[in-house]
C-alpha cells in the first residue's frame, strides 16, 4: 500500500464503477477512495450513487462545489490536507467505514430513528477487533478521583432551570454517574411545562472530555449496551427541550463534550473553547447521538472530517461552521 493513495479522477472512477468493483476500496484494500474534484466534471447520478453505496469514505481533493463533491464524505483543499484523514483512516478501516455509513444513512432521518442507528453502529464496533486491540492495551486501571456533591447540581429559578456538571477533577468526564444524573435532570424539564428555560454549564477548567475510558467497553455486552443508551441518553432529552435550552461551553470539549451540548437550541462559547471527535482512535464512533446532533449544526461533511481526522478546532471556526452559535468572554 503506497504511503499516500492517487487521487482517482471522474474518468478512472467511471471506469472503476463500470466494472463493479468495491472491494479495492474498502478495509479489504485501500480503506479509502480520493477523488480529484474538478468544476468542468459533468454530473452523473448513477456515479453519485456508486460512491454513497462504497464501504469506505470518500474524500474529495478540490472545489466544494464541484458536481461530484456532494457524493464525498469529506472535501478537502489538497492532498496535503488530507493526511491526517488517510492516517487514521488506514489505522481503523472497520471504524471509519461504518461512521460514513452511518452518516450517509442518518442524513435524513429524523432524530428517534438516527439516535437508533447510531447505537446499533457503535454497538457493533464494540465487538469489533479494533475496539477490542484498544481495550486491551489500555486496561484502564486508574480509578476516577472522589469528588464531593451531586454529579449535576440543579438549580432552579423561578421559570429557570439550570445544570452544572460537576466532576471537575475528572474533566466531567461523562461517567454513568454524570449521564444518570443528566438524564434525571433534564427529565424533570421534560415533564414540566413551567420550565421556561434550561442553561446548562460545567465548574472547573473544562465543559467535559467525553467518555470516560475507564468505563468504555464494561457493558456487559454490546447488545445490552444499545439497550442501556435506548433507554437513558441525555442528548435524546435535551433534544426535546432543544427551544427552550441554552448550553454554555469552555476549555475543552471533546467527544460527547461537544455531543450532548450539540442537542440545545442554542451554545454559547467562552473564546477558548475548542472542540474534537477522537472517537475513530478507539476503533467506535461518536456515540453520545453526535453523529445526529453535530451533523444537523455543521452537515454531515465536516462531521465526517472531525471525526476521520480527529483534530481539533477552536471556538472562532465552531463559530463560523455553525457548531456554535455565539463565542462570549
Amino acid at each position: 500500500m503506497s504511503s499516500t493513495p492517487v487521487p482517482l479522477s471522474v474518468d478512472q472512477l467511471r471506469q472503476l464503477a463500470s466494472l463493479g468493483e468495491r472491494r479495492a476500496h474498502s478495509p479489504l484494500g485501500e480503506p479509502l477512495l480520493l477523488l480529484a474534484l474538478g468544476a468542468g466534471d459533468r454530473a452523473d447520478r448513477a456515479l453519485n450513487d456508486w460512491l454513497r453505496a462504497l464501504p469506505a469514505p470518500v474524500v474529495g481533493i478540490g472545489a466544494g462545489d464541484a458536481p461530484f463533491a456532494v457524493a464525498c464524505d469529506a472535501v478537502v483543499d489538497d492532498i496535503d490536507a488530507a493526511a491526517s484523514l488517510i492516517a487514521n483512516v488506514r489505522r481503523h478501516p472497520l471504524a471509519a467505514m461504518v461512521f460514513v455509513q452511518l452518516l450517509r444513512l442518518i442524513e435524513k432521518l429524523p432524530i428517534t430513528e438516527a439516535l437508533s442507528a447510531e447505537s446499533l453502529a457503535y454497538a457493533a464496533l464494540q465487538n469489533g477487533p479494533e475496539f477490542h486491540g484498544w481495550r486491551n492495551a489500555h486496561p484502564g486501571d486508574r480509578a476516577a478521583p472522589d469528588e464531593d456533591g451531586p454529579a449535576v447540581v440543579i438549580t432552579r429559578e423561578e421559570d429557570r432551570l439550570q445544570l452544572a456538571l460537576n466532576r471537575p477533577g475528572n474533566r466531567n468526564a461523562m461517567t454513568v454517574e454524570m449521564r444518570d444524573a443528566l438524564c434525571e435532570a433534564l427529565q424533570l424539564a421534560v415533564s414540566d411545562a413551567s420550565i421556561a428555560t434550561i442553561e446548562i454549564r460545567a465548574r472547573g477548567k473544562c465543559f467535559s472530555t467525553g467518555g470516560d475510558l475507564r468505563e468504555f467497553g464494561t457493558a456487559p455486552d454490546p447488545a445490552t449496551a444499545h439497550l442501556v443508551r435506548s433507554l437513558a441518553l441525555p442528548g435524546r432529552l435535551l433534544a426535546q427541550l432543544a427551544s427552550r435550552s441554552t448550553a454554555f461551553v469552555h476549555g475543552a470539549c471533546i467527544g460527547s463534550g461537544i455531543e450532548f451540548p450539540a442537542f440545545a437550541g442554542r451554545i454559547v462559547a467562552r473564546d477558548d473553547a475548542w472542540f474534537q471527535l477522537p472517537e475513530l482512535k478507539y476503533g467506535l464512533i461518536p456515540g453520545a447521538g453526535g453523529c445526529i446532533s453535530i451533523t444537523r449544526r455543521i452537515g454531515r461533511q465536516r462531521v465526517a472530517w472531525l471525526g476521520l481526522s480527529g483534530l481539533r478546532i477552536d471556538a472562532a471556526r465552531a463559530l463560523d461552521w455553525g457548531l456554535v452559535d455565539a463565542i462570549a468572554p
